[in-house]
């Protein structure tokens, strides 16, 4: 069982657009798309269509969008209600790929509604192998969050996966090692915010073939076990104490990067539940992650289509 935590779920709307963005003019968006979403949700589809067994933990209306939504797509889930409606949020696709996301902040949860969200995690926790923490934090939120529900998690013995950004992603480098989950996957912009680090320029040595920084970066995140570095097209790296290695997809075309990295994640898990070695679950990584760029909106790929990108490998 992997449980998935989506503390600011959503309603994805996806909307293509007939040419480039232009800001300040008028845009017409082509047939749009909606979807109970968020990343954690998004990461239990994937998982749900592999055949593994997920339950995904997210605050909700109980008669609300997403839990429709939830339920429409048959996707195994756990709704704590919350009084406040899901945020919506907006992704923009233009036909060369790029995305353009525009995100609500979410509504407030209450302290006695985050208590009702913690006790469900942690019940549902119990026995899982993987908790998959991951998006933004809804105002309201300590950014501190996902450093002590992880500490709270491992005293039940679940591995546990961070998956975010900004302030919260800072808040959990500086508790490490105490609060260290055992999986991060952080861009190379995130992975800076960990570090204390130019992000910007770690990617362009990673374009480049130059890996060294980016290893050095992720070694220097104590009590980490495994640290994922997505670099879009150039593929990704995974680090640990003493093995790095760098995976490589074929090209595709690019059609929406929405739910791409979700998709990595949800592959590396896949594969490491059924016991593969930290390569290949590397591999498989990509390969979803892949997947998922080459569909449009926000569609996340099937195993089949996973299975058929081919993946480079270099241990590092």
């Amino acid at each position: 069982m992997i449980v998935t935590v989506t503390l600011n779920p959503s309603i994805d709307r996806t909307a293509p657009i007939a040419g480039p963005l232009r800001r300040g003019q008028v845009n017409r968006l082509g047939s749009s798309t909606e979807v109970a979403a968020g990343k954690g949700v998004n990461i239990s589809r994937v998982l749900r269509g592999a055949g593994i067994e997920t339950c995904a933990v997210v605050p909700a209306g109980a008669k609300g969008r997403l839990t429709l939504g939830l339920n429409h797509d048959d996707i195994p889930h756990q709704v704590v209600p919350v009084a406040a409606a899901v945020r919506t949020n907006l992704t923009i696709t233009e036909p060369d790929g790029i995305t353009t996301k525009i995100n609500e902040p979410g509504a407030d949860l209450s302290p006695e509604e985050l208590t009702a969200v913690e006790e469900a995690i942690v019940e549902k926790s119990s026995g899982a192998q993987w908790v998959v923490l991951s998006g933004s934090l809804p105002p309201g939120v300590p950014t501190h969050w996902y450093a002590t529900m992880t500490d709270r998690l491992h005293e039940i013995g679940v591995k546990v996966a961070v998956d975010t950004s900004d302030q919260p992603l800072q808040e959990l480098a500086a508790r490490l090692p105490d609060c260290a989950p055992d999986l991060v996957k952080p861009n190379s912009v995130e992975l800076g915010q960990l570090c204390g680090i130019d992000g910007d320029s770690l990617e362009s040595a990673a374009t480049r073939g130059q890996f060294d920084d980016v290893v050095v970066a992720a070694r220097g995140l104590h009590g980490i076990a495994e640290v994922i570095v997505t670099l879009g097209g150039t593929g990704a790296l995974l680090i640990t104490e003493h093995d790095a290695w760098h995976a490589r997809p074929e090209p595709v075309e690019v059609k929406s990067t929405v739910g791409a990295g979700d998709s990595s994640l949800a592959g590396f898990l896949l594969a490491r539940t059924r016991g593969d070695q930290p390569e290949n679950c590397l591999r498989a990584a990509v390969a979803w992650g892949t997947a998922a760029a080459a569909l449009p909106g926000s569609t996340m790929p099937t195993p089949s289509q996973a299975d058929a990108i081919h993946v480079s490998l270099t241990h590092l």
